[in-house]
């Protein structure tokens, strides 16, 4: 900077000459805010409806193991039921092949794996029954899930299970015992690689009275958030919004004082 030019850029500054950046204009700073906050209010009421919706499927599953009025297993393959739950029984045989490991699965605070097979109810499509959830070591080896020596089983029908702790799908991966490691238990997709004609899009969760394979329980939310959890955001949420707007007026009443 060249010594002339600093006296004129202090004698501006006193002279109240100093250039001034242009404040938004009201209207404009209000719209801005009334954007943000309906933006965080619409995350909150989506949280709401999540709550809501996790809470109406709690009430449910409850009512049904309430009841335990079992159903046959050839209600697994009602598609217009994909997503409901149902206690079902029924006849049939496990399949020989391998056992399908369901990956970055919780349980207790653990990392772990779910471990499935099929079985062919007499008369109806197979599915795939949940026998629970077993650990997994550090060293990554995975459980081995002999096959159940069962000729009858009962459990709650349920949708096929969340991805888990990872977004994504990974083709099934063989292990030296030829069971398979997936990060999505798909059934449609699962059906030729298991050897079987079809499978039905719902999946049985063995009753844990059965002793066999690991630890089961009826939690239907072991990866997801609760619905206690949903409402905590959603109140997070609309406090945002709030504040968003309680700023704006703030700042307006400073403005015209």
């Amino acid at each position: 900077m060249s010594e002339g030019r600093m006296p004129r850029i202090i004698a501006a500054w006193r002279a109240g000459c100093w250039p001034v950046r242009r404040r938004l204009p009201l209207w404009l700073g209000w719209l801005l805010a009334v954007l943000v906050a309906a933006g965080f209010a619409s995350l909150g009421r989506w949280q709401l409806q999540r709550m809501h919706q996790k809470q109406a499927m709690l009430d449910g599953v409850a009512s049904v193991l309430a009841n335990r009025n079992a159903r046959p297993l050839a209600v697994a393959e009602d598609a217009t039921r994909a997503n409901g739950y149902d206690w079902a029984a029924g006849e049939g045989v496990f399949a020989e092949g391998p056992a399908v490991l369901l990956d970055n699965q919780m349980h207790d605070g653990r990392y772990g794996v779910r471990a499935y097979r099929v079985f062919r109810p007499a008369g109806a499509v197979p599915l795939l029954v949940d026998l629970g959830w077993m650990p997994v070591g550090e060293d990554r080896r995975m459980p081995v899930v002999p096959r159940p020596a069962l000729d009858r089983v009962a459990g709650l029908l349920m949708p096929s299970p969340s991805h888990g702790l990872f977004v994504g799908s990974v083709p099934p991966a063989p292990q030296p015992d030829h069971d398979l490691v997936a990060t999505a238990l798909e059934p449609a997709a699962l059906a030729k690689v298991l050897g079987q004609p079809a499978l039905a899009p719902r999946v049985l969760r063995l009753d844990p009275a059965t002793h066999v394979g690991g630890e089961r329980d009826f939690d239907i939310l072991p990866n997801t958030l609760p619905p206690a959890r949903h409402l905590a955001y959603a109140v997070q949420w609309f406090a945002l919004a709030l504040a968003v707007l309680a700023t704006a007026a703030v700042l307006t009443f400073r403005k015209r004082r």
